[in-house]
């Protein structure tokens, strides 16, 4: 049962109200150093990874990179249009990155140019999903909010690794997903964004980490002006509102696409060979806030409920979705 409507139009203008708190204070607190060491070494893909994956290579929201490949943006850093990065003190690396080194898909399978090998999302690792594209060259999507809870610890621990989003792609041009990320790993909860891959590189914000039953707020938001496309870049947030922590990719590059294709909500699991590998409470529910290219709230985005039904462990997995609710269930 979903909550009423009433119900949700009330969640998600708390959320706004609470974004626009944040957006004037500057009090969050910040990640810990060795906390990030720690959350980074445990996405470092070990025995279970694919024949062909090198070891050491490191699994993100987007297949297999080379360590190398990985890009950390610090808070208050910015990533260029090129690829490099301005720091803090408003210096600029003098060369831009490049990756040197094959990327794999969760198969394996070298992808060519960064690109998916397929268009499908579920070639990519995702089990469940509800997307929504807009169908129109002429329209796209300005930003999205997305509310959700941290859920319990799996009841086991088989070294598998749990990515849930919400996200923005161009539905015409899949080089990247612009992403706020609640990952599971090692045991531990964690918080960080995603954008990927210029220059076949991944980018990824400071990883702070979350606890069970912590409300997480992510959105994604375009720097440009309402009706304007494509926009050159947008900042993708995540914020824990019992934490107070929060972390930022700030005007990360939309190399060029249009963001036209939205997901209110989606799960991709790695290395599950068991239903108790997920967490212990079936679930995890999206509330989410899609807005059209005049920044105004869509009342309505008929999500398409997509779920791969071919994988193992068939763990009674299905999309629920309404006006503002995306539910994934496993």
């Amino acid at each position: 049962m979903f909550p009423s409507e009433n119900s949700h139009s009330i969640r998600i203008v708390s959320v706004v109200a609470a974004l626009v708190i944040l957006a004037i204070c500057t009090g969050a607190v910040a990640a810990q150093e060795n906390d990030e060491v720690s959350l980074n070494q445990a996405l470092t893909a070990g025995p279970n990874r694919p024949a062909n994956v090198p070891q050491g290579y490191v699994l993100t929201p987007f297949g297999y990179f080379d360590p190398s490949c990985v890009q950390k943006i610090a808070e208050g850093e910015t990533l260029l249009a090129d690829g490099r990065v301005k720091h803090r003190d408003g210096t600029v690396a003098a060369n831009v990155p490049v990756c040197r080194y094959p990327r794999y898909d969760r198969h394996g399978v070298a992808m060519v140019s960064g690109a998916p090998a397929q268009i499908n999302p579920e070639a990519s690792g995702w089990i469940e999903n509800a997307n929504v594209a807009t169908g129109s060259a002429k329209e796209w999507y300005s930003g999205l909010v997305a509310f959700w809870v941290v859920p319990p610890q799996p009841p086991e621990n088989n070294g598998q690794v749990l990515f849930y989003f919400p996200g923005l792609e161009d539905i015409n041009d899949t080089l990247s997903i612009l992403q706020p990320v609640l990952q599971w790993a090692g045991g531990q909860w964690a918080m960080a964004n995603w954008n990927c891959c210029l220059n076949n590189i991944t980018t990824e914000s400071t990883v702070i980490p979350v606890q069970p039953n912590d409300r997480i707020i992510g959105t994604i938001a375009g720097d440009c002006r309402s009706g304007r496309a494509p926009c050159a870049s947008w900042t993708v947030f995540s914020f824990d509102a019992d934490s107070g922590e929060s972390t930022t990719l700030k005007h990360t590059p939309s190399d060029g696409q249009v963001f036209n294709w939205a997901f209110g909500g989606v799960m991709e699991p790695y290395y599950v060979v068991s239903c108790d590998d997920y967490p212990a409470d079936t679930s995890l529910a999206f509330d989410v806030l899609l807005f059209d290219r005049h920044l105004r709230p869509i009342r309505d985005p008929s999500w398409s409920e997509a779920v791969n039904t071919t994988v193992t462990p068939q763990c009674n997995y299905g999309v629920k979705a309404s006006d503002y609710e995306v539910q994934v269930d496993y």
